[in-house]
């Protein structure tokens, strides 16, 4: 584009260049809002299968009631009526094998 130098008092020319450098811009900034909105669009998520399974369990033991009376009550009648018998012997085995297993 040509500027008329001889006619400075002219502002209709400046104020064409004006609107054309805003003109371009606000189309830098929408191609650029454009471009923005893509990336966010093409955004995923995915969970393992050891993810899923994770909260699975996590479900099964907030449903799970936090203590199983019922057993603790046959245990309590099987000890008072000394018919609950305990293996030093296996005891202490499972007691190793626990701590051996811990990671």
């Amino acid at each position: 584009m040509a500027l008329n130098i001889n006619n400075l008092n002219n502002s209709s020319q400046v104020k064409q260049k004006v609107e054309q450098q805003t003109q371009v811009k606000q189309q830098v900034a929408q191609q650029s809002n454009i471009e923005q909105n893509k990336s966010v669009r093409q955004d995923s998520v995915s969970l393992t299968p050891q993810a899923k399974q994770m909260g699975e369990l996590q479900k099964k033991v907030a449903d799970a009631p936090v203590v199983d009376q019922k057993k603790i009550d046959q245990l309590k009648k099987a000890i008072t009526s000394g018919e609950y018998k305990i293996d030093p012997e296996k005891l202490a085995a499972n007691i190793a094998n626990f701590e051996f297993n811990i990671d």
